[in-house]
């Protein structure tokens, strides 16, 4: 799934998805003091205008320029801009904008399982002490049943996993499957998030 996959996705229709921020973003990041925000994956840019609307600097990246075009005259129609840095990048294999970062925000961002962790060590790296990390998935138990010869749930980090790999120096806030705030994307079956929130000490 490299830059050109993702362009022709967002290509394909006027307006991917939704345009509102995820229901995990604004029920665990609402009473955050505004800072500096690094939103992983940002698509089409809700999140990242949602958390400049409510006072942070943000740094929005993606892989997709399509995307990211769609972001940035999404934010200045909102009158925005200044608000937010939109960056194309893929950051499973490039180490993300320098920090340190007040929030770090991956909501339904696919990061690979690699046996070195290298790209999960480079985000957290970027919290600032005292940040907080905020990973938001589907919870794949909505999806017992289902099967595609593309996709291996496995090979991707679950909110679960990030917290196991969470040593000294983090304190965890938040790790559990909840019911969503917003109805499942069209077409599928998530009814679930998993949710991990959790605050770097030092």
């Amino acid at each position: 799934m490299d830059a050109q996959h993702w362009d022709e996705r967002y290509s394909s229709r006027d307006q991917l998805f939704s345009g509102n921020p995820n229901g995990v973003l604004v029920t665990d990041a609402a009473n955050l003091p505004p800072g500096q925000a690094l939103d992983v994956g940002c698509g089409e840019g809700a999140d990242a205008i949602w958390l400049a609307g409510h006072g942070w600097q943000v740094t929005a990246v993606d892989i997709s320029r399509v995307a990211l075009d769609r972001g940035a005259a999404a934010a200045a129609a909102a009158g925005l801009a200044g608000q937010v840095t939109w960056r194309q990048a893929d950051l499973t294999t490039t180490p993300p904008p320098a920090g340190p970062f007040d929030l770090v925000s991956l909501q339904y961002f696919p990061l690979p399982n690699r046996p070195d962790h290298a790209a999960l060590r480079r985000l957290l790296d970027v919290v600032a002490p005292g940040g907080t990390l905020l990973v938001g998935s589907h919870d794949m138990a909505d999806l017992a049943t289902y099967r595609h010869p593309d996709f291996d749930p496995s090979d991707y980090y679950a909110p679960g996993d990030i917290a196991q790999f969470l040593g000294e120096g983090w304190t965890i806030q938040v790790n559990e499957s909840r019911l969503r705030t917003t109805a499942p994307p069209e077409g599928t079956h998530h009814v679930h998030d998993t949710v991990l929130r959790a605050v770097r000490s030092r």
